[in-house]
């Protein structure tokens, strides 16, 4: 019987344009991406389990990253690069596809993205006894996940995937303030 594991599921499209327009509002440089291999790190400890990571990636122009999709693949992530018609949102369809196969099996989720178009299949995982978390900058993601007992785990400040600070606006707990940082 195979164990139970956690399948890091990622919107590499969503990721990165929250990042660049977003946060950065400009195209992110290298040094300010998340490193991947640290979101791998994080799955496996939150729930003590293997973990094993599909990155989503728009391949429908008919060109693969190679040097992103080679680096990927070295710290452990498995790319799975889509293509399908101008119309298509190739990423979205392949995410719920794969979100909607993990119903049936021993498997707990960590989705990154802030998109709400994965809400339903969200909500099937939960209602099938699946743990599932949301990876992404909190105060972004979509407020449809609100209602759901679903917890957010901020990229940047737990699972610090990041190796510089974001010059993000977000909301602090004030257990977590510390006014040093404001009067630098």
């Amino acid at each position: 019987m195979p164990q139970r594991r956690t399948f890091v599921l990622v919107d590499g499209e969503n990721i990165d344009a929250t990042l660049g327009s977003t946060v950065l509002g400009r195209k992110p440089e290298p040094s300010e991406r998340p490193r991947w291999e640290r979101v791998l790190e994080f799955a496996r400890r939150l729930w003590g389990q293997d973990a094993t990571g599909l990155f989503f990636l728009n391949a429908s122009n008919g060109y693969l990253p190679g040097p992103f999709v080679t680096a990927l693949t070295q710290i452990g992530f498995r790319p799975v690069p889509l293509a399908g018609g101008a119309n298509e949102k190739v990423v979205d369809i392949g995410i719920q596809r794969t979100l909607d196969a993990l119903v049936g099996r021993d498997a707990d989720v960590l989705l990154g993205s802030h998109d709400r178009d994965y809400l339903e299949q969200v909500e099937r995982l939960l209602d099938s006894d699946h743990r599932v978390g949301i990876l992404g900058f909190p105060e972004l993601v979509s407020g449809a996940y609100a209602g759901l007992d679903v917890p957010l785990y901020d990229l940047e400040t737990e699972v610090h995937a990041f190796n510089t600070p974001l010059p993000r606006v977000r909301i602090i707990p004030l257990t977590e303030f510390d006014p040093e940082a404001f009067l630098r």
